[in-house]
């Protein structure tokens, strides 16, 4: 039966080419249904002539492809070929070989996810062999030809050693054992899953196309191997009691099984290989199993050291996304702080982890008046930084759009609160600097009012007008306040992480340390801000940091400094 099997990273589904005509598109009516938004309605079909298949574009925006070349008309779908819709990629596999000949078929049930099924037999209660086994194949005992089956088993250990990925080890474990077992007509792998233990098929083979169908896989069995880590053989399994109630045995009419457990290097059961044979004159036996269980200790290893490996292939893929997302977002913040005459400028921005959701920026607005903001997205990681983006985006276009810095809050939030984000919130607040005046318009949508220096006196001033976190309530009336920035002042603006930075004692550094530091007496913002941050890391001395840290200073400079004329 011919198929359509996805290949690429977003699914694993397999699709049996019945009909004659068959519809792929977004459209719920499709035959195959492709849920993607750059997909068409219906966006191509592929029809049966004969032994014949043909893809055909059904006018489709984006198009279709088959091995990387666009289609214009009708294109013959050959075994083999990769068809292409957007980003949903296929491999056309074009049925059974030609009639009389004898083929095998090994491949991933993950792939094929109809070929196998885990079953519920109640099963009876004789077995006619049993070999306990462990991790070292230390059991391993020959009594016939052993100098063929031994070296046999000594190509598999070679080979699967030579293999890491998941995905090539099993089919090859399969291929070998058929090439050893030349009676055997069924295989398959069934592994554990390592979140929740469940039972899971993992790879498949017939020895002839004609048994290429849905294998319906003993549970009963499956858990006898594993829970006594016993590998078992039954010489007649169509007559054994053991499995007179196995729909899965009186389904293929099986004459002999083996089944053996695969084990790690702890000796935990990862799973199980099993063979079977239809053939009554060629039962498996005692020395079959042995060669089994020789063969399954080394696959059982192979399986270990593939699942490490992709379980390190797949945290190198987070760890690079997550650093290109880092990268992303760096790209997001300004890349140097304004230069203002008669104005210094500190900031600073460290995630707790690779992103975050603390942010800031500086947007120029008419009349020469510079706005500084700085919000904290509640949440940490991604899914805060890309909420962060949204914002940054936002901002700048509500205070273009929008004279007064109040209002531009108020649609800021409007804007925020019907963007479907109910489960987040936001604080921030909002310093409009009129640079020629020395005036400041200030806006607080819940966040911590800002520490402002005058003199050697430090204030947190405004907390009359501080409003709701955006996101809160959506018509929420925000209120500005002034202020007046003299000569030699200082404000600095920042996020809880620097007020709940904690040491190996668990005491927060606190909003009282953070408003003496910033009393102290240095020349300028830029001092001021690197004051505090190495005030803050002396105080948590290499305790993980549990939060985003953002923080923005900047100051008035005094006339005489040489700061005040650049």
């Amino acid at each position: 039966m011919a198929r359509l099997i996805r290949i690429d990273d977003d699914g694993d589904e397999q699709h049996r080419l019945e009909e004659d005509r068959i519809v792929l598109g977004r459209h719920p009516d499709c035959q195959i249904q492709l849920d993607h938004g750059s997909v068409s309605r219906q966006h191509a079909q592929i029809v049966r002539e004969a032994d014949q298949f043909f893809v055909e574009d059904l006018g489709s925006r984006n198009g279709t492809l088959v091995n990387e070349q666009v289609i214009s008309g009708r294109r013959q779908l050959l075994d083999g070929d990769e068809l292409k819709i957007c980003d949903v990629a296929f491999r056309f596999a074009g049925g059974d070989p030609q009639a009389g000949q004898e083929a095998t078929w090994t491949g991933l049930a993950s792939d094929e996810s109809s070929r196998a099924v885990m079953v519920d037999d109640q099963s009876g209660s004789r077995i006619m062999s049993k070999l306990e086994m462990t991790s070292d194949g230390s059991y391993l005992q020959l009594e016939a030809n052993p100098q063929a089956k031994l070296q046999a088993v000594l190509d598999i250990s070679r080979d699967l050693s030579r293999t890491l990925s998941l995905d090539e080890v099993l089919p090859k474990m399969l291929d070998s054992l058929f090439k050893i077992f030349i009676q055997a007509d069924r295989g398959f792998i069934v592994l554990k899953n390592e979140e929740n233990g469940a039972l899971v098929p993992k790879a498949v083979k017939f020895r002839r196309p004609e048994q290429d169908d849905t294998i319906r896989i003993s549970r009963t069995i499956v858990n006898e191997v594993i829970g006594r880590r016993e590998a078992i053989l039954s010489a007649d399994a169509a007559s054994d009691e053991r499995f007179q109630m196995s729909q899965s045995i009186a389904d293929y009419s099986i004459r002999s099984m083996m089944c053996a457990p695969l084990m790690d290097s702890d000796g935990s059961v990862l799973g199980v290989i099993q063979i079977d044979t239809l053939n009554q004159k060629s039962r498996f036996n005692q020395e079959d199993l042995a060669v089994l269980a020789g063969v399954a200790a080394p696959a059982g290893m192979a399986v270990e050291n593939a699942q490490l490996h992709d379980d390190r292939l797949r945290q190198q893929a987070v760890e690079r996304d997550l650093e290109m997302a880092h990268r992303v977002q760096q790209g997001l913040l300004p890349a140097a702080p304004p230069e203002v005459p008669g104005y210094r400028f500190f900031d600073f921005y460290d995630p707790a982890k690779h992103v975050g959701g603390d942010f800031y920026d500086y947007i120029f607005l008419p009349g020469g008046k510079v706005a500084v903001v700085l919000a904290d997205v509640s949440g940490k990681g991604v899914s805060a930084a890309l909420l962060m983006a949204k914002l940054s985006a936002e901002a700048r276009y509500c205070l273009a759009s929008e004279s007064e810095p109040a209002a531009a809050i108020r649609r800021l939030n409007k804007t925020f609160s019907g963007s479907g984000w109910e489960d987040r919130f936001v604080t921030l607040v909002l310093v409009v600097l009129d640079p020629a005046a020395g005036r400041l318009q200030v806006v607080n949508a819940g966040h911590l009012p800002p520490l402002v220096r005058h003199g050697g006196d430090v204030q947190m001033p405004g907390e009359e007008f501080a409003g709701l976190p955006l996101g809160v309530v959506t018509d929420y009336e925000y209120e500005s306040f002034p202020m007046e920035l003299a000569e030699g002042d200082c404000i600095a603006m920042f996020t809880d992480g620097f007020s709940e930075a904690m040491n190996a004692d668990g005491e927060l550094y606190g909003l009282d340390r953070l408003k003496a530091r910033f009393a102290d007496e240095l020349p300028d913002a830029e001092a001021l801000g690197r004051h505090l941050l190495d005030e803050v890391e002396q105080f948590v001395a290499g305790q993980p940091q549990s939060d985003d840290m953002c923080l923005v200073c900047f100051g008035r400079a005094k006339t005489a400094d040489p700061a005040a004329v650049r």
